[in-house]
């Protein structure tokens, strides 16, 4: 499987993860860590549960906006069925509530803060993420 190289538009969606971080603070003292967000949305009160659903409308919508813009959804298929994605997703759910919080939580805004705490939560979760990755494509012949 390739890959492509686009540093112009990596750096510019680092850029606005960085941005929507920073205004997020800035405007509500708040931590744009998704998984709390997410679950925050699904149990908080009105009021808390406003914000949080406008920032994930504002990701889907931009993301959603984005890729219809500049077509970089065309020719993307699935390549593993629906059950193992929906698992997937289960199993980071469960991680992240494990680890309290996940990348954009830890990653983006604990390091950015030098947390010591996420700093130490990104490497696990980024070895993890490699030696999955290694087991899957090298020991078990998948490829993703």
């Amino acid at each position: 499987m390739a890959t492509e190289f686009t540093p112009v538009l990596s750096t510019l969606g680092g850029l606005l993860i960085g941005a929507s971080a920073l205004l997020l603070m800035w405007s509500m003292g708040r931590i744009a860590g998704i998984s709390g967000i997410v679950s925050g949305a699904a149990m908080e009160a009105s009021s808390e549960r406003n914000w949080r659903l406008v920032f994930l409308l504002g990701l889907m919508l931009g993301g959603g906006l984005a890729a219809l813009l500049f077509g970089s959804l065309d020719g993307v298929q699935p390549v593993t069925s629906t059950g193992l994605l929906v698992v997937a997703g289960l199993v980071v759910g469960v991680g992240t509530a494990m680890g309290s919080g996940c990348t954009s939580g830890h990653g983006v805004c604990g390091i950015s803060r030098f947390s010591p705490r996420s700093i130490v939560a990104t490497l696990i979760f980024m070895s993890s993420g490699i030696v999955t990755v290694f087991v899957l494509r090298h020991l078990l012949g998948e490829t993703l």
